[in-house]
């Protein structure tokens, strides 16, 4: 649930689609939507590749023998129960570190190592998610991730058409993934059914909330990035973009499959 940043922030094009004055000229708006619009098919081809990645790893894992590297049975006075090894807390945490490296290293690094760090990170997140499959049943992972990517996509279709400015949510849209993160630290410790279902309903409101305020985000910010940044910082940027993109699904995911899901009988 960590949110990369640049430290950068433009308003080149309005959200309600028109230009900013002194930006772009009137004879350029073809030439200018026409980028905007390839930019935003790469920045989605990564992100779905992205998932893709992410899915084939955690399935691949969860259903050959390297699934005893990352879980293993324990005897428990309750009976056996699973337990994850060395090697899945490792895969827990180092998704985070990759959105480190890239949120501070975007504009240094080179960008064959921003997109390997970002085929990494996929890698790594699908290592990380391979307990659902002993959590819930193949099907309502299945189902649940059809239903993630509908929203997703309504929210990315309505953040880049919507004439509003969502701008105005981003703040309150921080305040509650913050809490979010907060909140689900504590319930480690407390274990609250109640607690966790509360922070799965918020959290799905946060990050449809977060899907169409990014996408948004990122049609306004095209054109600087286009005149200023030069076509090797597109590129990196797309790659960036499309990662936070890539999070904001993946949280939408696990909120609704904690939701949505059925249990596995063996749990």
């Amino acid at each position: 649930m960590f949110r990369p940043s640049t430290g950068e922030s433009c308003m080149a094009f309005r959200p309600d689609n028109s230009v900013r004055p002194g930006v772009w000229g009137a004879a350029d708006t073809a030439s200018m939507d026409a980028g905007l619009r390839a930019y935003m098919l790469r920045v989605f081809n990564w992100m779905a590749s992205g998932v893709a990645l992410t899915g084939i790893v955690a399935y691949a894992i969860a259903h050959t023998s390297l699934m005893n590297a990352f879980y293993h049975p324990v005897m428990t006075e309750q009976g056996v129960s699973i337990q994850p090894t060395a090697l899945a807390f490792i895969s827990m945490i180092s998704p985070l570190a990759f959105v480190l490296v890239l949120s501070f290293g975007i504009n240094r690094l080179s960008l064959g190592t921003v997109q390997a760090l970002f085929w990494l990170l996929c890698v790594a997140m699908g290592a990380s998610l391979t307990n659902i499959f002993l959590v819930y049943t193949n099907a309502s992972i299945v189902q649940t991730f059809f239903v993630s990517a509908a929203t997703f996509a309504a929210m990315s279709l309505y953040g880049y058409t919507t004439r509003s400015d969502l701008t105005r949510f981003g703040s309150f849209l921080m305040m509650g993934l913050i809490g979010i993160v907060i909140a689900s630290v504590v319930n480690m410790f407390v274990h609250s059914g109640m607690m966790g279902f509360v922070i799965s309903v918020i959290g799905v409101l946060v990050f449809t909330g977060l899907t169409a305020y990014d996408t948004q985000r990122i049609k306004v910010d095209y054109a600087q990035f286009a005149t200023q940044g030069g076509s090797d910082f597109a590129a990196r940027r797309s790659v960036f973009d499309a990662l936070q993109l890539y999070l904001n699904f993946i949280n939408l995911f696990m909120m609704l499959l904690r939701l949505l899901g059925n249990r596995a009988s063996n749990d």
